[in-house]
């Protein structure tokens, strides 16, 4: 039995990991590198196996770090099954119809200044008709409850409390008389998690992938982060600005929408404040959010039990089409705009940027993790002169960086979830710069887990059957 990493190693994004057992190919996660990640691995270039070889796929979640290489898995030959929680394979459906359109929209482009040649790249795109065929292979799981993949191998999924339908998987191996269990973190989600239920890993793994996103510090609690955000939006609209906030489709902007209703029943926003939802991924998604509310929250759950609806209130505009859009940019006060993508790569934030970049009144506000080599990660940063939209800009908006909103466990949540199983034969380090996963590993041995790696990409491990007999 070996396993090999071909993304969210000594990286943050493209998780891929493949586990191979006695003729039989599992892949878990097969997610878009993104930001300078790309540099690692981006899509054009080769998984580092054959799709066509592999058996199955185990996605862990809807975010497209995660899925969002499933439609390419399929174009180059795959077609096995495709097992997910039922909401992972709704979201899963939203998120790659995007990033097909994205992909369509970037090919147009190339062709149109190439005139009509077909660039190499094209061929590591894919559309439309690819993820419908790609949506067809999933089958979806229910948790806590084992799918049998092979005679000997079975998987299991566990809550990761992450965002909605996300899960830890374990992989049950048996071969001679003994089951090695190998658990894949997926990404974990804060131990006091809002939105969802939070994460119920199982007790005992004889190897563990974590993810290490945040493994390095601890984020502002989620009452300061709230606070912090009711200061800076009051500050923001009595000095005649407006707010952005570049907001990720999955779970931010669902988070925010419940912050914001609470911050309007409580009267905590100037009267005539508009707030504005100007993300069609989003707005998809929030309904997918609807309709699993048994998924949501023991919070969540009595204040819909009360007739509270967490995900909309007076104030709120939605914004589907282009035009609705664009008639955002004539508001010039009292507005708080969120739309994606949540690291102002693409997406509609950047045309609302481009309007308040040089406005000092307006304030920008990210919420979420910005990936090296991303615009929103140059403005955290603090650099001073950004490219936007094929121009130099100077950056004279106020920024502000609140973290406490993040759906990934920070350094301490990380350890409470390793604490809250027996201790491994063996751990391994992935879905993190490297300050970050040797951050964490420092922190590890306090917990009795001695006994890591930081594998590389590609890189291939041999797996030992478990030393204890566990059947």
């Amino acid at each position: 039995m070996k396993i090999s990493f071909h993304g969210a190693a000594s990286c943050v994004t493209g998780s891929c990991h493949l586990l191979e057992m006695d003729g039989f190919r599992l892949l878990v996660d097969c997610g878009l590198f993104q930001g300078a990640d790309e540099l690692f691995g981006g899509e054009s270039d080769p998984f580092g196996f054959d799709p066509r070889e592999i058996d199955a796929v185990l996605l862990t979640h809807a975010h497209l770090d995660h899925c969002g290489r499933l439609p390419l898995l399929f174009r180059q030959g795959f077609r096995g099954p495709i097992y997910s929680t039922q909401p992972t394979r709704l979201l899963s459906g939203i998120v790659l119809q995007d990033a097909a359109h994205l992909h369509e929209e970037a090919r147009d482009r190339r062709h149109n200044h190439a005139k009509g040649i077909i660039h190499k790249r094209d061929d590591a795109s894919y559309n439309i008709s690819d993820v419908i065929e790609t949506m067809a292979l999933f089958q979806t799981v229910a948790l806590k409850t084992p799918v049998k993949l092979h005679p000997d191998v079975t998987a299991t999924f566990h809550d990761a409390g992450h965002i909605l339908g996300s899960a830890s998987i374990q992989v049950s191996v048996r071969e001679k008389g003994a089951t090695t269990r190998i658990l894949f973190s997926g990404d974990i989600g804060p131990k006091n998690v809002s939105l969802v239920k939070p994460w119920s890993p199982p007790l005992d793994s004889d190897y563990v992938l974590v993810e290490t996103t945040y493994g390095d510090r601890l984020h502002r609690s989620r009452e300061g982060s709230i606070e912090e955000l009711a200061r800076v939006l009051a500050q923001t609209l009595a000095g005649g600005g407006n707010v952005l906030i570049p907001t990720f489709a999955l779970e931010r902007a669902q988070e925010l929408l419940w912050v914001f209703g609470q911050f309007f029943r409580e009267e905590r926003v100037p009267p005539g404040t508009f707030f504005f939802l100007d993300s069609p991924m989003a707005l998809s998604a929030t309904e997918v959010f609807e309709r699993f509310r048994s998924e949501l929250s023991p919070e969540l759950e009595s204040f819909i039990s009360q007739g509270i609806d967490p995900f909309s209130f007076p104030g709120l505009v939605t914004a589907r089409s282009i035009h609705d859009s664009q008639e955002i940019n004539a508001v010039r006060r009292d507005a708080v705009i969120m739309a994606g993508s949540g690291m102002i790569s693409g997406g509609r934030i950047v045309y609302h940027l481009e309007r308040h970049i040089d406005n000092p009144l307006s304030s920008l506000i990210f919420v979420g993790y910005q990936a090296e080599g991303t615009l929103g990660r140059a403005i955290v940063d603090g650099e001073k002169k950004v490219r936007l939209l094929g121009e130099m800009r100077d950056v004279r908006i106020q920024t502000h960086m609140i973290n406490g909103f993040s759906a990934h466990a920070d350094q301490g949540d990380l350890l409470a979830w390793c604490s809250s199983m027996q201790v491994p034969d063996q751990v391994f380090l992935v879905h993190g710069e490297k300050r970050s996963m040797t951050g964490f590993s420092e922190k590890l041995p306090s917990i009795g887990w001695n006994n890591m790696a930081m594998p590389k990409l590609h890189e291939t491990i041999e797996l030992a059957p478990a030393k204890g007999k566990r059947l």
